[in-house]
Parts: structure tokens; sequence; C-alpha cells
């Protein structure tokens, strides 16, 4: 099973806009999509709930078996969660090595065909946008990224989750990207 870290927005955390026309309609959910897939969820009411998963597969696994985990994860999200309005993911362009090209497509896939068979509206969001909108940079490193996202007040555990909770903050305080 896949292994799952959960932190609730703590206190210090800035709040998000509850006022946004698709969050009105249910949860806004935001993914870095990857072996350790990070995720973020604004509520309706405003509170905030992020983590990460593995999906990493056992030596007895067959090819597909971290797919239907992934697809079995987000049915169990859909079911814990008064409806989800929009999936926004971090959209890659380019990966170093060939199997995270792969484990990011197949994913992806996953992703958009479970979005359209539930009706759930989802967009990709280019790397440098998210990097760019919450450090300043759109090339900043890891680092950079989780320093950013802490100094808003939330405490991710790793990268994934970081990058998660930047996707969510610039969903929530652009629309989407609608300006």
């Amino acid at each position: 099973m896949a292994e799952i870290t959960v932190n609730i927005r703590g206190t210090g955390a800035t709040p998000l806009e509850p006022n946004l026309p698709l969050q009105a309609r249910g949860a806004l959910m935001a993914l870095d999509l990857g072996t350790t897939t990070g995720w973020a969820m604004a509520l309706p009411d405003g509170g905030v709930v992020s983590g990460a998963v593995s999906f990493r597969p056992s030596r007895y696994d067959g090819g597909g078996m971290r797919y239907l985990r992934f697809r079995a994860w987000l049915d169990s999200i859909a079911d814990d969660t008064p409806g989800i309005a929009a999936i926004h993911f971090e959209e890659v362009r380019r990966h170093v090595a060939t199997d995270a090209a792969h484990v990011y497509g197949g994913l992806l896939a996953m992703l958009t065909a479970w979005c359209e068979q539930r009706g759930v509206a989802y967009q990709g969001v280019p790397v440098g946008t998210i990097k760019r909108f919450v450090t300043g940079r759109g090339n900043a490193d890891k680092a950079a990224v989780i320093t950013a996202i802490r100094a808003r007040g939330f405490n991710p555990a790793d990268d994934n989750e970081a990058d998660a909770l930047a996707i969510l903050l610039w969903a929530t305080q652009t629309g989407g990207g609608v300006r």
C-alpha cells in the first residue's frame, strides 16, 4: 500500500481565499506527480491539508501496479472529500531521466482519465510559473521553494509536498491563472 503523510495547516499559515467560484463548488486539489506524489487540498471552509504519498512498486509488483494504486488513491480522496471542483498539477515538459518521464506520463494519463470520468476540471501549470509565483524566480531550486512555502506558514515534509502547496497557493491566489 502507498505510504501517506498528512499535514494540516497550522495557525501561522497564510489563509486561502475561500470565495473562488470553483472552490465554492468543492475542494481544490494540487498535485506534484511522481513516484512520490506531493498533494495539497484547499477545502471549501478554507482549511488546507497536504502531504506526500509514495507509489514506489515493490519487487513483486507488475509494471502497472503503481498506476492502479494511484487511481485507487484518487478514489479514496474523492470518497473522503465533499466534492473536488478542480485539480491543478505540475506540468513538466522535460525530464532528465527516461524512467521519470515514463512514470510522469503514466500518472498524468491516469489523472486526466480519472478527471474526465468524474467530470472534475483539471489544469497543468508549468514548472517555471509555479516557481516564479512562490519564489520570484522561475528557475528556483527545491530548497528555495521549501523555504518560500515555510515562510507562508506551512511545514512541508519534502519538496514534493512543498511543490503541491505552491501549486495550490498559485491556483487559489490567481483563480487558476485567470486575472
